[in-house]
């Protein structure tokens, strides 16, 4: 599925968009705090190394921060505690994943949907136990109300805040992809959310750049139109980020 999705690989324009200061784009994270807490470093340490403090980088969560792997909570609590770097702007996207949560929370009938998505790691992650495949919903709705009060104000305000999307300079950045020829600010969340073949399959190009996630490829793909970083950190055990920085585009990994 991998090499069909990408077979049709875009060459990278010879001149990129200027991006004017260091930006981090990271990929899903999907629960897994082992990956990011050694990328997160690999960041701190480049930003270092290139002194890019004085330009205040800053570093874009494309969403998709929970399920599937066991530390949900944790990577919640990371990002934010990262939005209190001083030296740093840190934004969070919402990914399909986080509006899966946000729909449990409203009706617990979907809870059954969510559950085969992952959910059921999330929930462990804050002490709940998971709903079985045969439960009731007077069960799912038992865990959906212990839920919201393991979230806490901090963390729900955090899923409810989620961003769609976010322009810097030349660059978009969205959790999945976007409709072609539709202004940013025109388009549907489930497209910004879920689109994949419209988008992927398309050789198209924007008046941004698309830097997203959402589909696992086997590496980064950086093409004309777009970047995709999300390489299955839950089953590669790879995690993803790119540097966008002046004309250059760097990619940045944990293993």
């Amino acid at each position: 599925m991998l090499k069909e999705l990408f077979s049709r690989q875009q060459k990278p324009a010879e001149n990129w968009p200027f991006c004017g200061r260091p930006v981090y784009a990271v990929g899903d994270v999907h629960g897994r705090m082992d990956l990011l807490v050694p990328l997160l470093e690999t960041i701190k340490n480049d930003i270092d190394a290139d002194s890019l403090t004085a330009a205040r980088p800053m570093i874009v969560f494309l969403g998709d921060y929970i399920d599937r792997g066991p530390s949900s909570r944790a990577v919640v609590d990371c990002i934010l505690d990262l939005q209190q770097a001083p030296n740093l702007e840190v934004r969070a996207l919402k990914g399909n994943h986080e509006q899966a949560l946000l729909l449990f929370l409203q009706d617990a009938q979907f809870g059954p949907t969510w559950m085969t998505h992952g959910g059921t790691t999330t929930l462990s992650s804050y002490g709940i136990l998971p709903p079985s495949p045969r439960a009731t919903i007077d069960m799912y709705e038992s865990a959906r109300e212990a839920f919201l009060d393991a979230l806490g104000t901090r963390h729900l305000q955090f899923f409810q805040n989620l961003e769609l999307y976010l322009i810097q300079d030349h660059y978009a950045f969205v959790h999945a992809g976007i409709r072609w020829n539709v202004p940013l600010a025109q388009q549907a969340e489930q497209d910004l959310l879920w689109i994949r073949r419209e988008f992927l399959d398309a050789e198209k190009t924007s008046e941004h750049v698309i830097v997203h996630g959402h589909t696992p490829v086997e590496k980064p793909y950086v093409g004309a139109g777009r970047i995709g970083i999300d390489t299955g950190a839950y089953a590669t055990g790879v995690l993803s980020a790119v540097r966008l920085w002046n004309c250059s585009q760097k990619i940045l990994q944990s293993r």
